[in-house]
């Protein structure tokens, strides 16, 4: 059984006339309003019966039953419609506004009717939001400890060519224990998170399509928060153990983004998409920006200890709000309205299968597609988790920083990123549904913006000397450029195979965690002296892999639904 529904909230009087020609019977649903008409087409046939719709003439309002040929035509502009593909008005056949009292309202009209104000995907996209704050300021907070938590006269001496610091440090006495580790522990330490993070990822990803992302979520996030509070007690117990318990907290949050991946397959509107998931993973970016600095100002005004125990508790705030107020669909939600629910399943109908049968493995890994994003996504992650963890380090070995300084100018990029990455979402939707632009070339256009500005600004950061106004400039441009790519590549996965969406997102991050394990390794290994040659050769590094990276997405990328991705519809059953 399939039906054609529109929906005008009035008081109504329904009549049904049904006619059966052959093996299919065709019915027409009127439901009389006080000032229109609202038209149900609702067709059953024989699961070997040829398939008709009826629809209304748009000139003279009788029923009109269309070939198979017209049929599969009708369904076709349907899809089409609400990929942003409008026929003309007023073309017979089309399901666009008609002349007359009868009206049939598809995916389109229903989507005006159904505002982002108070709407529950919306309210989604802004709890996840906050989740992807707890996120990352549970991922970024030693990244600051670390400057407090070492015994400062057991460090290497700087080199000649290290700045000098802007202003005098001052020293408090925190009662909070330090430790003299080496630039290699140090290291191995800031990337340890990273290898846990790779081992969940093709995981979350499958247990979140076949059972559901809000507990995997939830509970990997909860995991993370109760490692973080031990994390003060691992340090005192030595390096192995803190690297062990960052291990385990990579192992937690290694779920969180192919877990929100397969959520939004459910919630998010094709023609919203990159509005929907900007706002969610824009949680990154806000709890990196508020992380750091608000890290820096508690290690002065306490010590190192609380960055743990204070966003620790933030994130057991996060779990609650999590538990009562998210469902894993909109048909499992309490409290959405009928309206938004037909909106969103209506528009999802196409693409989304929803019962999952095998997953196809073969064409998954033999899918060029996916390889261009799993090639960007690690291009991209190397800069990025090389800035992530080792920009506070850079602030104050490099361009000596205090700690306070140091946490707020180690935000700024961030903070940009996250700005670009908003408004990049609300421009790529407008480019797609507006401006009628193929997904594929939005795609790319914002995935070679995010990764070919932020390598020639992370160049140009290297040779600015102690000229701390550009170097903190360039850092920030570079990262913020980075934001645009949240529109491209990044979600690229949705268009491509939206039923695997969070298996997809599970192994291009798989690949794509893999900088942020040996980055941080590598780039302390170069910067033992932290001489500004040796930082130079770690920005060269980075942008080097960036522009590669982005060559290859743009040459084998692709923006449609791939053939084996296509969910395979049911056989009509009388």
């Amino acid at each position: 059984m399939a039906a054609t529904l529109g929906y005008v909230p009035a008081r109504h009087e329904a009549s049904t006339r049904c006619f059966r020609l052959g093996h299919v019977t065709r019915c027409r649903i009127v439901i009389a309003l006080s000032s229109a008409e609202l038209l149900v087409s609702v067709r059953f046939s024989s699961c070997d019966a040829q398939h008709s719709r009826c629809w209304t003439d748009p000139v003279s309002g009788m029923d009109r039953y269309g070939s198979d040929t017209e049929a599969e035509e009708q369904e076709g502009l349907l899809q089409n419609q609400a990929r942003g593909a409008r026929p003309e008005r007023g073309e017979e056949g089309h399901t666009g506004s008609t002349p007359g009292p009868h009206r049939v309202l598809d995916v389109e009209d229903v989507r005006h009717h159904t505002p982002a104000c108070c709407s529950v995907r919306y309210g989604l996209a802004l709890i996840s939001c906050f989740g992807f704050f707890v996120v990352y300021a549970l991922r970024v907070n030693l990244s600051v400890a670390m400057v407090d938590m070492l015994n400062a006269t057991d460090q290497v001496n700087h080199s000649a060519s290290v700045c000098q610091p802007s202003q005098p440090r001052v020293k408090n006495n925190h009662t909070a224990n330090v430790y003299n580790w080496d630039s290699e522990t140090q290291g191995w330490i800031l990337g340890s998170f990273f290898y846990g993070y790779i081992f969940t990822q093709v995981l979350g990803g499958y247990l979140a399509s076949r059972y559901g992302a809000k507990w995997l979520m939830g509970l990997g996030i909860l995991g993370t928060v109760v490692f973080t509070l031990l994390t003060p007690v691992a340090a005192d117990l030595g390096p192995g153990y803190l690297i062990a318990v960052r291990i385990l907290e990579g192992i937690g949050e290694g779920v969180t983004f192919p877990a929100m991946y397969a959520m939004w397959a459910a919630w998010a509107p094709p023609l919203e998409r990159s509005r929907l998931l900007t706002i969610s993973f824009t949680g990154a970016q806000l709890g990196t920006v508020i992380a750091l600095p608000l890290s820096g100002e508690i290690c002065y005004y306490l010590d190192w200890t609380w960055i743990f125990y204070i966003f620790g508790m933030v994130g057991l705030v996060w779990f609650v709000l999590w538990a009562l107020l998210v469902s894993n669909s909109p048909s499992d939600h309490p409290r959405i309205s009928e309206r938004e629910k037909h909106y969103i399943c209506s528009s999802l109908e196409s693409e989304v299968s929803r019962e999952l049968g095998p997953v196809p493995w073969r064409s998954i890994v033999t899918c060029g597609p996916l390889w261009a994003i799993v090639v960007a996504h690690f291009s991209y992650n190397w800069t990025f988790y090389t800035l992530l963890t080792l920009l506070p380090t850079y602030m104050n070995d490099v361009l000596g920083f205090s700690i306070q300084q140091n946490g707020l100018l180690s935000a700024l990029p961030y903070l940009g990123c996250g700005l670009l990455a908003v408004l990049g979402g609300q421009l790529a939707d407008y480019l797609r549904e507006t401006c009628k632009y193929r997904t594929v070339v939005v795609r790319k256009a914002f995935s070679l913006a995010g990764m070919v500005g932020p390598a020639v600004f992370l160049v140009a950061a290297g040779y600015t000397g102690c000229n701390y106004v550009l170097a903190v400039g360039f850092l920030t441009l570079s990262s913020s450029l980075g934001g645009l790519s949240a529109s491209g590549f990044n979600i690229n996965h949705l268009d491509i195979a939206p039923s695997y969406a969070g298996i997809l997102l599970g192994i291009t991050n798989t690949f794509a965690t893999i900088p942020g394990m040996v980055g941080p390794v590598i780039a302390r290994a170069l910067t033992k002296n932290n001489t500004m040659a040796e930082w130079q050769m770690v920005f060269y590094i980075s942008a080097t892999i960036n522009l590669l990276g982005a060559a290859f997405y743009t040459l084998v990328g692709r923006g449609t639904v791939q053939p084996w991705a296509v969910p395979k519809r049911r056989p009509l059953q009388d």
